[in-house]
Order: structure tokens, then sequence, then C-alpha cells
């Protein structure tokens, strides 16, 4: 299977300053990818949030189909983690967001309340790997352009407190990917979704690796967006032929596998989940 790791240098000093910062927060807000909720789950973050308070926000639900993300959302609350979903960049879910976190930590400021300390906004910490949405996120939650944006993961690079009204303060800190992917499933999802630098990606082995899901999950995908009738019996390799074909790029097949990467992520395909919950939640059953 297609290999894939990323770990920049910058990422191992984000975590020794999520650890030292993590003190100064009440609550943290771990943010996924809705079309990879457990792809994009930093199994660092789990450790780097230890006890703490935290809210598990599945983000770009707009991108995903919405039956998975339902089923994960079930998955995650039958384990006992606080879990919803959003779509940042439209501004949906927000309000509940707060919500959220205002209601995980009524009991604690209640308490403090009853001991005569004055109440103060709830510190939030964000942590989530690269292009998840956080800043999209930080962005919508402040009400202007506090964090830096961009398509392309690993923008945000530095530490710094933003300002929610009398609400809420907000730790902004980069993203961070772990050393080894332990599953190569895991890789090829986030390189799929923008995770990973296009740059480090072979494209084309990139395309053969999710052409198999859209077959096995998608069936129609392929013939209604590319007419590719007959696709779903073929191999990867066949369909990533007559799909170069059909886009008329002349044998140019990373052209083509980039076309097909760009329109998923684009939702040119429709709405798309990568991770699937696990079996025994009988989805779509």
């Amino acid at each position: 299977m297609y290999q894939i790791q990323w770990y920049p240098g910058h990422m191992a000093k984000a975590r020794r300053e999520a650890e030292e910062k993590l003190k100064l927060v009440d609550l943290v807000i771990e943010l996924v990818d809705a079309r990879i909720p457990e792809s994009s789950r930093n199994p660092m973050i789990a450790e780097i949030i230890s006890q703490k308070p935290s809210i598990l926000v599945l983000n770009k639900q707009d991108l995903a189909d919405k039956q998975m993300t339902q089923a994960w959302l079930s998955y995650y609350q039958d384990q006992g983690q606080v879990a919803l979903a959003i779509d940042a960049q439209h501004q949906k879910g927000l309000k509940p967001l707060q919500k959220a976190c205002q209601d995980l930590m009524a009991d604690y400021f209640a308490k403090q309340k009853a001991r005569g300390v004055k109440p103060r906004a709830i510190r939030l910490m964000i942590l989530g790997i690269p292009n998840v949405g956080k800043s999209t996120l930080i962005n919508r939650f402040v009400g202007k352009n506090q964090a830096q944006t961009g398509n392309k993961p690993g923008v945000t690079k530095a530490q710094r407190w933003l300002k929610l009204g009398k609400e809420f303060e907000l730790l902004d800190t980069p993203g961070i990917l772990w050393p080894k992917f332990e599953d190569p499933q895991t890789g090829i999802h986030l390189a799929l979704t923008g995770a990973i630098k296009d740059q480090l990606i072979e494209m084309q082995e990139l395309a053969l690796a999710f052409i198999p899901h859209l077959q096995q999950f998608y069936p129609h995908v392929l013939e209604e967006v590319y007419g590719l009738t007959s696709s779903n019996e073929m191999d990867p390799a066949t369909v990533l032929t007559d799909l170069t074909q059909r886009l008329g790029l002349n044998q140019d097949y990373p052209k083509a596998a980039e076309r097909l990467i760009f329109d998923f992520r684009q939702k040119k395909l429709g709405a798309i989940t990568l991770d699937r919950p696990m079996e025994d939640l009988h989805v779509g059953e």
C-alpha cells in the first residue's frame, strides 16, 4: 500500500508548547475533518489533553456524507466523548458549539462562584492537525479575521490569545501531525483531504488508492460525474486510464489523478466520507 509520512520540525515544538499552555486553559476543542474523523485525530492530542474537559468537533460537515457524520457522532457519544459537527466556513453549528462549551464548564464555574471567585471568560484551546479548519473556526468564533487562513497545511506557526466577547478567550495553536502513521490508510486519507502538502504526494498513487473507495461506497460517482460506465468492474489502473482519456489529457495520468483528487476536495463528486465507523455500528443497514 502507498506509504506517506510527514513530520515538520516545528510540529514537535508545537506539541511542547501545547503541553506547557494546557494548564492555562479550562477546555480543549479537538478539531477534526468530518470526512476523516479518525484519520484526522492525532493520538498525541489525546495525550496532551489528558484529563482536561474536551469537545470533539467534526468540521467541514458540508463536505462529508451526512449519514456517516451522524454515525460517527453516535459512536463518539457512546464512548462518553462530547462531540458535534459544524461547518465553520459557512458559520453553521457555532452557537451549539459555544453552548456545549458553556454546559461542559457550568459545574466548574458554579463551584468557583460558590467559593467567591469572580466570573471570568472560559479559556479554550483549539487543537488539531493541519488543514482541518482551525483558523476559519477561530475567525468565525471571534467574528473578525484574527487568525491567518490558507488552503495549505501548516499556515499557523505561533500561539496567541484571542477574545470572544466576555464569554471566551481562545488560545490559537499550530496544527500538529504525529511522527508516524501506524495505518498506511491514515496517511492516504490525510493526503486526499489536503492535510499533507501536495508537493510531498504522488498524485497518481493517491488516486489509485482512492478509486476503490469510490467503487465500494459511492458506486455511482464515476459514471455520474465523468461518464465512466462499468467503472466499478474495472481495476483502479484501468479506471484512471479511462478517466484520462475521458478528460482529454492524452495519457497524462498524473494530471487526471490530480483532477480526480481536486474534484473530491471541492465536493464536485458529492459529499463523501473516507473513514467508516466501526463495522459493529451496522451503518447503512
